[in-house]
């Protein structure tokens, strides 16, 4: 066991022989499995004050008390300790404790700390738990408070050391703090008599120690384990998988969230192979992931579906519905080591008004049932520096903090959704450095301590990056036009997105993190505008019918003006299109409905469409 043990560990054995006063922060609620072979508590899960009576039992010590404000000085694991502790400082035990105000003068917790510390009979360490709880603020102390933390560093100076049997012992404070910055700077900055351990969330080693060997069983019900384990012991490497899949799942998790999973596999009587889905039980609430119950058929056609909502861009719906292709099968990020990563990260490029949203949208629904999960995000919104605290929460004590972040707050009610950022190159790049930790761990924590998981997200950034770009006089000039093929709209466009984030921005990292899942859309083609022009006019006459009961049809030479018109505006895509057929259609239509007074059950025929008249009219003649 003695390879598994943590880091910290060993730095705590290193600086505990020559620091008298050791800050331990970090992960210090959690629980610890005790690593030092031979020891008594060998293999123990252990809270973090009692795992170092142990670690200090274990070096030779033999004082070992603990304080908190609450209780005063104490030694649950060994209450002859408390005792000893009494007649070295001259105090009397109640209720197996030494009751001690932390900033009272009067044999104040600080003042025992620096007797016990600096007498030479027996080594002695005294563990100051919950230290963040001391004071009010380190910024707002009062005289006591004050006095009491010049006490201990008096003490730290004037610490002795203690010859045993085995070597030379120094007497110890160590003080388990959230973070050193919750006591004053002024007691652990340049203080030379200081040193701070940082106790991290568990490593994949650590994580791997509790879930594999013995400890496997514990995580399963009986009976479902006598009746899995045979055909896993079979077929070791399907174990393996199935194993490595919950580590990987489980990194950013503490000792104590692992143990709550290995609880709800055994209640849940959840099976071994399907041992994950505990994971979503204990993030979301939910046992059956739904990107495990998507229906592979709707996808096999999901290419029917782009088609009625996205005209012209098949390049971009099969580049996107590979990405997707890879999540659904499990070899999305199968190169990497990271299982908590995004189900899959896009970015879509090209000119305004090509279906860059509208694909959006429709693989929410393809995905989802429903494209309001497909949750939009206008990052021009977020161009100020601070504007972060918006989207991702704001710090404790900071106006807004109660309500969280807008994008932290929208994956917690939906973790399976579809995340859109729009105009991505609008957002201030502070907020592009948290996008590099969700788009490579797939979690972050929020301004409120909660920990947010994107792992079941697909992630889509649009931009109109490379549309236009700077010549060497300053002047914005258009990099790629309707009348270039898709191929050489597509090269100059990637290369444009390239070059932002590698010089522009100068993040690199960023476009790494992307990969090659830029999506290029194209411009809109003359046939393309007309397939679009042809699905509004469908939905103006299926509206109409449905809500008014009135039928309109279109002559082919009012048909005729609306294509010329619709192909003649390429500029701004399906947009450009969807504009014009308001101002030459849908406007003159109104206009003659209301003023004609038309009801319902009657059939319209519009015979001309007359563009070159300010406002544009329509000239038609009612059929029945």
């Amino acid at each position: 066991m003695t390879e598994l043990m943590p880091g910290w560990h060993r730095e705590l054995t290193i600086f505990s022989r020559i620091k008298p006063l050791v800050l331990i922060e970090g992960n210090v609620l959690d629980v610890y499995r005790y690593p030092v072979e031979g020891s008594i508590s060998e293999g123990g899960i252990l809270r973090l004050p009692e795992y170092l009576h142990y670690f200090f039992t274990d070096l030779g010590y033999g004082r070992i008390v603990f304080y908190d404000s609450l209780r005063g000085f104490y030694n649950s694991c060994d209450e002859s300790q408390i005792r000893e502790f009494s007649r070295l400082t001259n105090t009397s035990v109640q209720n197996g404790t030494v009751a001690s105000d932390f900033s009272s003068r009067v044999q104040s917790a600080a003042s025992l700390c620096h007797t016990a510390v600096t007498q030479n009979e027996t080594p002695a360490v005294i563990i100051m738990n919950l230290a963040s709880r001391y004071i009010t603020s380190p910024n707002a102390m009062n005289q006591a408070e004050v006095n009491s933390f010049t006490d201990l560093m008096l003490a730290s100076i004037d610490a002795r050391e203690v010859r045993t049997a085995g070597g030379t012992l120094k007497n110890l404070i160590v003080m388990i703090v959230n973070k050193v910055n919750d006591i004053p700077p002024w007691f652990y900055l340049d203080n030379p008599n200081v040193c701070t351990v940082t106790v991290p969330s568990p490593s994949k080693e650590e994580r791997s120690a509790l879930v594999k060997g013995e400890n496997f069983a514990s995580f399963f019900n009986a009976e479902v384990y006598r009746e899995d384990m045979p055909y896993y012991r079979e077929h070791p490497d399907e174990l393996r998988r199935v194993q490595d899949k919950f580590i990987g799942l489980t990194e950013g998790f503490r000792f104590t969230e692992i143990n709550g999973l290995r609880r709800l596999c055994k209640n849940e009587k959840i099976r071994i192979g399907k041992m994950s889905s505990a994971i979503d039980l204990f993030r979301y609430g939910i046992r059956e992931n739904p990107w495990d119950a998507l229906d592979t058929e709707a996808l096999k056609n999901a290419e029917a579906a782009f088609s009625r909502r996205v005209k012209g861009q098949e390049t971009a719906v099969t580049k996107t519905m590979d990405v997707v292709k890879r999540a659904v099968t499990g070899l999305s990020g199968l190169q990497g080591s990271s299982h908590t990563r995004p189900k899959g990260v896009l970015f879509f490029a090209g000119p305004t008004g090509t279906g860059k949203t509208e694909t959006a949208k429709t693989l929410a629904e393809i995905l989802f049932g429903d494209e309001s999960r497909c949750i939009r995000f206008d990052m021009s919104e977020f161009s100020q520096s601070h504007t972060d605290q918006r989207l991702f929460g704001a710090p404790p004590g900071y106006i807004g903090y109660e309500a969280g972040g807008q994008l932290t707050n929208a994956v917690r009610n939906n973790p399976f959704s579809i995340l859109l950022f729009d105009e991505i190159e609008k957002a201030h790049p502070s907020i592009l450095d948290k996008f590099l930790q969700i788009l490579e761990d797939g979690r972050m924590t929020d301004g409120q301590g909660n920990t947010v998981y994107f792992s079941e997200c697909v992630i889509i950034f649009t931009s109109n990056l490379g549309i236009y770009t700077v010549n060497e006089n300053g002047h914005r000039q258009q990099n790629v036009t309707p009348d270039m093929t898709y191929e050489e709209v597509s090269q100059r466009v990637s290369d444009a997105v390239g070059d932002y984030f590698k010089i522009q921005l100068g993040r690199p990292e960023i476009l790494n993190r992307i990969g090659e899942n830029i999506v290029v859309f194209d411009f809109i083609r003359p046939e393309t505008a007309n397939m679009i022009l042809q699905a509004q006019i469908a939905k103006i006459q299926q509206n109409l019918l449905t809500e008014k009961g009135i039928t309109v049809e279109l002559s082919p030479e009012a048909l005729q003006v609306l294509q010329e018109k619709a192909a003649g505006n390429l500029q701004n895509g399906g947009r450009g299109i969807g504009n014009m057929t308001e101002s030459l259609l849908i406007t003159p239509l109104a206009r003659y409905l209301f003023d004609e007074n038309i009801s319902e059950g009657t059939s319209l025929l519009i015979e001309a469409v007359d563009v070159d008249t300010m406002p544009a009219s329509i000239r038609c003649r009612v059929v029945r």
